[in-house]
């Protein structure tokens, strides 16, 4: 017959058993997620390389658009394209007109008949 000090001995063991493998588990995570994060930090050099990856600098895209459609005959529909251009590529090309190659998303954006969507 066992006694209830040896059963209230093994119960705090086993306690102490599964606090441990708890322990050991979430420093393995911790450790798995640091990993990646200082690999991550290795390929920017500085750290820049999660900034760079998962957020975008922020842009006045009313500010841009108007900049960019100051010269167009119909400023309230050039306006309103650049608006959406630029909400979805989060870049409007500098000056007027052209400058394409500076944001290749704005450049590449058509309507539903394949005509350039951006001005």
């Amino acid at each position: 017959m066992v006694s209830p000090t040896m059963s209230l001995l093994f119960l705090s063991l086993v306690v102490v058993f599964l606090l441990f493998l708890q322990a050991f588990a979430e420093a393995s995570v911790n450790n798995g997620v640091m990993n990646s994060l200082t690999s991550n930090m290795n390929e920017g050099g500085d750290g820049t390389a999660l900034y760079k990856k998962y957020h975008h600098h922020k842009i006045n895209c009313h500010f841009a658009c108007s900049r960019r459609c100051r010269k167009a005959s119909r400023k309230n529909v050039c306006t309103r394209a650049c608006g959406t251009c630029c909400m979805r590529c989060k870049c409007v090309p500098p000056g007027t007109y052209g400058n394409t190659s500076v944001c290749p998303c704005y450049a590449s954006l058509t309507t539903h008949g394949h005509k350039l969507k951006c001005p």
